[in-house]
């Protein structure tokens, strides 16, 4: 590039890190109401890392179309998995659920342990890929600046360690923002979004170059490949089937359990009606940002020389002398490092939190008998594990990152996530799960995962003798970590079956073993994505029987939530209580099993459903009851609840006549059947929380009517 090309480059991402501010600021500022489903869809497409950026074509410059499969599991889990994600959501916003570890937590009866364990891994997985993306900015700078490495700052401060600190600082002021992690992140969000287009712009803009500039056409770039029967031979043979079918089943897996997929799918769906639009909106995404893969990649073998493939998309159009478009790529893979770095540790942030530092807290001042600031502590405690976060995955990126090309790192990654998703699929389809299965499966999986794919890194970098790998430990040849009991399959392939082989088997065979407990039954019915228990039909319902009545008073259930969340915040969740349950509360009456509902959930919404069983089993232990009568009154409350919608809702069916039934946003919340075939109404406008707009132009639209306007409602 051009003289002083260096401080164009700092001032371009300086001031590209200054506009996601500006549209984080624009998001907060400017809050939209109720379902924002293109947003959504395009924040989804955090996916897209710097790995997709120039991963994707590193690893179809060495291996033809074997990049593929990172997406396809992605589609199919849209495209064809749609309707169980939906149900995941709506089972996350009932449980108040913030992180995958909470979400594991609550449906294995609330275990500690588990969201601990759950933390844990999801840590030590995340960290290769924030190391991934700190290696692709500080990569992507050396390219277009024409250098091999980039020199430290002032001599001592190194680029990658100054990016890193400048995405914690955003991540922390634009994700920190509420004790509740259930409030929506608007302008996080709204910045994700934006990131999104531009790395897709960016990619586009770089394909068509490569294409139409350099190459004069589609017609002319196939003649030019068909010219060399090395690329032939790369692009026109089979595909690696083990491979395909592992990878796509990665993909399918971390579309859900990678933390910062999990945050943006589920923590901040604001309605599970932005899932269907999303089926269809992220695979086109992931169809069109993945277009250009191939003819970057037969450029990059037949232009770039010696480049590495990893930085094609930037190496073609510096050797054509276009720096806006090798500038243009640079902002696009800063677009996909930054997005993924910032929303990845903002949800790691709030599981070390919830799952690690919150119940020490908790058992700490229960022991106490309180205090004031839990909130702002809890706060602090994000904002520290985020910059911890960030710097863990620096110090990767110093001691290993170097042994690996991109892909290796985003597939290993992909890999150690995936030892959740035993545990997270049987919780929504088999009832007998139990905690310590779940936690066992995960810890011996998780250490396999670590001998078969962590340890060979370890041995590239020089760290370990490599007759590890050859002769295995201690001469135990069946035991090397890419030939373990004989099996040959690539390395990816020879880990990923070993390690979740090892986490299915242990996870099944000790929760036969040991058997569920009433609580993991209990919420295993709450989670069930088909009912394990059928409704029975109106004439037999039985109320459930009541709970032990508990000494609580309204006052001082509020003063004990107080101390953990703030007197302003719950001040305000009781308000809101009181206005959506058309009820007024006695301070002096003693707190019903809805209230203690209510107030359990609150405190889930700040610090995982582990801790705020602990809380409120505290509060009501303090009367007459034991743990195990408390937890029961708890549950209870749940099932009570449920009882209530159930019967209104077989009570509806019964009725002759059409009824729907709208919540105070004008929001369908109930209906029977008889209501939809009397308005002819399609099946997607009989789902709760669908606007009466729609209902009535729907209606209108049948019988010739013009269509009311929607700034009227």
């Amino acid at each position: 590039m051009a003289l002083g090309s260096g401080l164009l480059l700092i001032i371009v991402a300086l001031a590209y890190i200054g506009g996601l501010f500006f549209v984080a600021w624009i998001g907060d500022r400017f809050r939209k109401q109720g379902p924002r489903p293109l947003l959504y869809a395009l924040s989804i497409a955090v996916f897209c890392t710097s790995w997709t950026f120039f991963g994707s074509v590193g690893l179809a410059a060495a291996k033809g179309y074997d990049f593929i499969p990172v997406y396809l599991g992605a589609i199919l889990a849209f495209a064809v998995g749609w309707p169980f994600i939906r149900h995941v959501v709506r089972v996350a916003k009932r449980q108040n659920i913030t992180s995958v570890a909470d979400l594991l937590a609550a449906r294995y009866g609330r275990s500690q342990a588990l969201a601990a364990c759950v933390t844990v891994i999801a840590v030590v997985a995340t960290l290769p890929y924030i190391a991934l993306q700190l290696k692709a900015i500080v990569l992507s700078s050396a390219v277009v600046l024409g250098l091999k490495a980039l020199p430290t700052i002032g001599g001592v401060l190194d680029p990658a360690l100054i990016a890193a600190l400048l995405l914690a600082t955003f991540a922390t002021l634009f994700g920190t923002r509420h004790v509740d992690t259930t409030e929506h992140q608007d302008g996080m969000m709204l910045a994700i979004a934006f990131e999104s287009l531009i790395k897709l712009l960016a990619f586009l803009l770089v394909g068509g170059f490569v294409l139409f500039v350099m190459f004069g056409g589609p017609s002319e770039f196939v003649r030019a490949v068909s010219e060399r029967p090395a690329m032939m031979v790369l692009f026109a043979s089979g595909i690696n089937v083990p491979t395909w079918i592992t990878v796509t089943l990665l993909s399918f897996c971390a579309i859900l359990l990678l933390p910062r997929q999990f945050h943006v799918t589920v923590v901040e769906n604001k309605h599970p009606d932005e899932v269907k639009t999303a089926a269809w909106i992220f695979p086109l995404y992931l169809v069109a940002i993945n277009l250009f893969v191939v003819p970057i990649a037969a450029a990059g073998l037949m232009v770039a020389g010696s480049a590495p493939s990893d930085t094609y998309v930037l190496a073609l159009p510096a050797s054509q002398g276009a720096e806006f478009v090798s500038l243009a790529a640079f902002v696009g893979g800063l677009s996909a490092a930054t997005a993924m770095v910032i929303v990845d540790s903002i949800a790691l942030a709030i599981m070390i939190t919830n799952g690690l530092v919150a119940p020490l807290l908790v058992r700490g001042r229960i022991n106490a008998k309180g205090g004031e600031g839990f909130s702002h502590r809890l706060l602090t405690i994000r904002r520290v594990s985020i910059f911890a976060v960030i710097l863990l995955g620096y110090g990767f990126y110093l001691l290993l990152s170097q042994a690996a090309p991109l892909a290796s790192i985003g597939l290993v990654a992909f890999a150690a996530i995936s030892q959740l998703a035993p545990a997270f699929f049987a919780g929504f389809l088999w009832r007998g799960g139990t905690a310590y299965g779940a936690i066992g499966g995960m810890l011996l999986g998780f250490f396999i995962w670590g001998w078969t794919l962590v340890v060979p890194w370890i041995v590239q970098a020089g760290m370990l003798s490599a007759s590890l790998l050859t002769e295995g430990p201690f001469g135990l040849s069946y035991l090397a970590p890419q030939a373990m009991f004989g099996l040959t399959l690539d390395p990816l392939s020879h880990g990923v079956f070993w390690s979740l082989l090892v986490n299915i088997l242990v996870f099944v065979g000790v929760s036969l073993a040991i058997g569920a407990t009433a609580s993991e039954l209990h919420q295993a019915d709450a989670f069930a994505w088909v009912a394990t228990r059928p409704v029975p039909a109106p004439a037999t319902f039985e109320a459930p029987r009541q709970a032990p009545a508990t000494k609580i008073t309204v006052a001082e259930l509020q003063s004990a939530l107080s101390r953990y969340l703030g007197a302003e915040r719950v001040e305000r969740s009781l308000r809101q209580f009181e206005y959506e349950n058309t009820r007024s509360l006695d301070p002096v009456a003693v707190a019903d099993n809805q209230l203690l509902r209510a107030a359990e959930k609150l405190l889930t919404s700040a610090i995982g459903p582990a801790s705020s069983r602990l809380i409120m089993t505290s509060l009501l232990a303090r009367g007459q009851f034991s743990n195990d009568d408390t937890l029961e009154l708890l549950d209870t409350a749940e099932e009570a609840l449920q009882f209530n919608r159930d019967l209104l809702q077989s009570s509806l069916d019964q009725v002759q006549h059409g009824i729907a039934v709208f919540d105070k946003d004008q929001n369908l919340a109930w209906w029977n059947r008889q209501f939809r075939e009397l308005m002819k109404l399609p099946a997607q406008l009989g789902q709760p929380g669908v606007h009466v707009y729609y209902v009535l132009a729907a209606i209108g639209e049948q019988r010739g009517f013009a269509k009311p306007k929607a700034d009227q409602w």
